[in-house]
């Protein structure tokens, strides 16, 4: 279809009320043109009038480079039925747009204004005058119109009859209290078009039954060429429509057109998360961290099998690529599609050692990322198979006010020695009951000369902790490593692997 829906962005409005979210004015400025200038959204509502002097400052900022960059026509403020008290703070501001404020609604009508629905009317057209005075475009909210559909539509039809044939550009039908489906918006959406078919509508979705994009489905579908949507979601209580699940939505279910840049749409996220400090919950649809990570071993496998796991949101599209996670349901083809990302081969032997060992972490409930991976196939690849001295057990303790003391059981040549020990750390006390074990048996031991730990490149895990230990024995310098969740386990472990190298020396 050719048709091309117009995209309504609130985040610096409706998402900045948002329990907790207060943005900066520089911070304002940057995700306005980032909306307008990555996201290519049609239109941005920046404020509401009359609320600060600050906020003034921050509309007037963002109006000046909006009307040296061509864009003033896009910026749009909310304004309300108060005479031209808005209408003068959003010229002084600079704005050409005001999005004006009205009931649509009889009981908010009567219940909050106190005013008959003829008085709200004669209310409106007063400052319709005064904006055409002023150069002031208009486009009209109708507050709580789902709730006058619902119940009191006469008098959302009182309105519309009165005011279609003034100079009021859109028509926006909110859903304020997010409470229709996508059944009742389809059909109140549609009547409204019915009736009105001359007239240009926008629909405005909240979450609070998590309907918001449903909803904004069913209008569309129903004929609106409108749709106000909000970065991550942002709004309050539960929030409005976002932006990059609606966008996905208009262009692969219902196959329509928008002006919005896809692959601007995760980061343009990050950022406003960053600015909102509120997160972006990995599951989120778009840009969730998780959400192009298959962790399934056999999706993994479909996906070298003719990408048969694959749907129309190919991450390429936002500007993001397919992980494939590393866990207990892994399996061999997650290991090939993250080995062939960092550029690694391994054999098939390999290949099954090193998925056991992720499949090993992930039973203890760890991340493992592919930050972790060549730590992982270096700890396994490096493992001896026929070792003479195995570790049978450990206890570690440590306890305030007391030294620490390791007992240790470890088995030479088929034979098992246990010795307790106590140390200045926990590993020190492993090392000298095991050393205590080494000196009545008469067995050489080595100097440790150097102890590192480190975490996978990155920072993004917190599965592992390397261990490397630098050590000599007999005038020869080496160093064995250790990979495990806890950093005295990965000491251990290194540890044992050096006994079992010093063996052959």
């Amino acid at each position: 279809m050719d048709l091309k829906i117009e995209i309504l962005d609130t985040t610096l409005r409706d998402g900045e009320q948002t329990s907790g979210v207060s943005f900066a004015s520089s911070e304002k400025l940057h995700i306005a043109r980032l909306l307008i200038e990555d996201l290519n959204v049609d239109r941005v509502e920046i404020a509401s009038a009359k609320v600060s002097e600050g906020e003034f400052d921050t509309v007037r900022r963002i109006a000046k480079w909006a009307t040296v960059h061509n864009h003033i026509h896009k910026i749009e403020v909310l304004g309300f039925v108060d005479g031209d008290i808005s209408l003068n703070w959003i010229q002084r501001a600079g704005c050409k747009v005001m999005n004006l404020l009205c009931k649509g609604s009889l009981k908010h009508c009567e219940g909050q204004l106190r005013k008959s629905p003829e008085e709200h009317l004669a209310d409106i057209k007063k400052v319709l005058e005064e904006a055409e005075k002023k150069g002031i475009s208009i486009n009209v909210y109708l507050e709580d119109w789902s709730n006058g559909m619902l119940h009191s539509p006469e008098y959302v039809f009182f309105l519309m009859d009165n005011l279609k044939d003034t100079s009021v550009k859109r028509f926006m039908l909110p859903d304020t209290l997010g409470i229709l489906n996508p059944i009742n918006t389809g059909k109140f959406c549609k009547e409204m078009l019915v009736r009105y078919p001359d007239l240009r509508f926008d629909y405005h979705a909240h979450n609070d039954y998590d309907l918001a994009v449903g909803n904004v489905f069913a209008a569309v579908h129903a004929g609106i060429e409108g749709i106000h949507t909000t970065v991550n979601g942002l709004g309050e209580r539960a929030g409005n429509a976002p932006i990059a699940s609606v966008v996905a939505m208009l262009h692969d279910q219902l196959k329509l057109q928008t002006n919005i840049i896809e692959d601007n749409l995760n980061r343009v996220g990050h950022i406003v998360e960053s600015y909102s400090g509120i997160r972006i919950p990995n599951n989120k649809p778009i840009v969730g961290d998780s959400v192009f990570t298959q962790c399934a071993g056999i999706h993994a496998d479909g996906d070298n099998k003719n990408n048969l796991y694959y749907n129309d949101l190919l991450p390429e599209r936002f500007g993001r690529a397919r992980e494939y996670a590393l866990g207990k349901t892994s399996g061999k083809s997650n290991i090939k599609k993250n080995l062939e990302t960092i550029g690694v081969e391994l054999d098939e032997e390999s290949m099954i050692k090193v998925t056991q060992r992720i499949i090993e972490l992930g039973d203890k409930k760890e991340i493992v990322t592919q930050d972790d991976l060549p730590y992982i196939i270096s700890d396994v690849l490096h493992t001896y198979t026929e070792d003479k001295i195995k570790m049978i057990n450990y206890s570690l303790s440590l306890t305030q006010g007391l030294r620490p003391t390791a007992t240790v059981k470890i088995e030479i040549e088929g034979k098992e020695y246990e010795y307790t020990a106590p140390g200045d750390g926990q590993y020190h006390a492993f090392t000298k009951a095991l050393w205590k074990i080494y000196n009545n048996l008469g067995k050489a031991k080595p100097e440790l000369r150097d102890y590192n730990v480190t975490i996978p490149a990155g920072g993004r895990t917190d599965a592992l902790v390397q261990t490397t230990i630098a050590w000599n024995f007999k005038g020869k310098d080496f160093k064995t490593r250790g990979l495990d969740i806890d950093q005295t386990a990965a000491a251990i472990k290194a540890t044992i692997r050096m006994l079992n190298m010093i063996e052959n020396m």
